[in-house]
């Protein structure tokens, strides 16, 4: 049991590192350091992902999560995106997933990639949003990553634009959306990515949103 528990921790430290930064670069900034604390407090965070800024909450924080579909104006039934700095962060999620398709969920990608998994009732409601399936994706952006670890768990990552308005590429259009009715935006940059992450059920390969 503790050899799988150290092989999990190793893969999950290697399973971190970006072409841009060492996830520990963001590990020790102290901003970073209170942005996760105050998740831990059921805040909502804004920060740079791949491709665009995101909004970001604990996920078994209801009160959190009903904050950040306020502001979005997004209905509940849409469900939401989950990342995580490496896939043990999932496992909870996972857990009725054969060797082959957790394999597939493993494998690089050649762009950000979000899994929608089927949902096995471990994740919340307003998670899911009553769907059979959970939105997934082990993100590669240094910050998001930090986060996740500082956490200790996944992270909700959802635009952050109110629905109808273009996503945030930048910390200025975050503001001007939001102001102080966020609680926290960190800093830090988006990603090279041009588009949002690709989108793609685990079990067929079908992809619903291009990368």
């Amino acid at each position: 049991m503790l050899r799988q528990l150290l092989l999990k921790m190793l893969h999950c430290r290697k399973s971190c590192k970006t072409d841009n930064y060492s996830v520990t670069d963001w590990v020790s900034h102290p901003q970073i350091c209170r942005a996760a604390e105050m998740l831990k407090q059921h805040a909502v965070v804004a920060y740079p992902t791949e491709s665009v800024w995101g909004l970001g909450c604990d996920p078994q924080s209801a009160s959190a999560v009903e904050k950040i579909l306020q502001l979005k104006q997004r209905n509940v039934d849409k469900g939401l995106i989950l990342i995580a700095d490496c896939i043990e962060r999932f496992d909870p999620f996972l857990s009725d997933l054969d060797e082959e398709l957790l394999r597939r969920f493993r494998e690089p990608t050649a762009k950000p990639t979000t899994w929608l998994v089927p949902n096995n009732g471990t994740a919340p409601l307003w998670i899911t949003g009553g769907r059979d399936t959970l939105a997934l994706r082990v993100t590669q952006h240094p910050v998001a990553a930090a986060l996740c670890k500082l956490v200790g768990g996944p992270l909700v990552s959802t635009s952050a634009n109110p629905q109808g308005l273009p996503a945030a590429k930048s910390a200025s259009e975050v503001e001007s959306y939001f102001g102080a009715a966020i609680d926290l935006q960190v800093s830090g940059q988006v990603g090279s990515s041009a588009k949002p992450s690709e989108i793609r059920y685990l079990i067929s390969g079908d992809v619903v949103r291009e990368g």
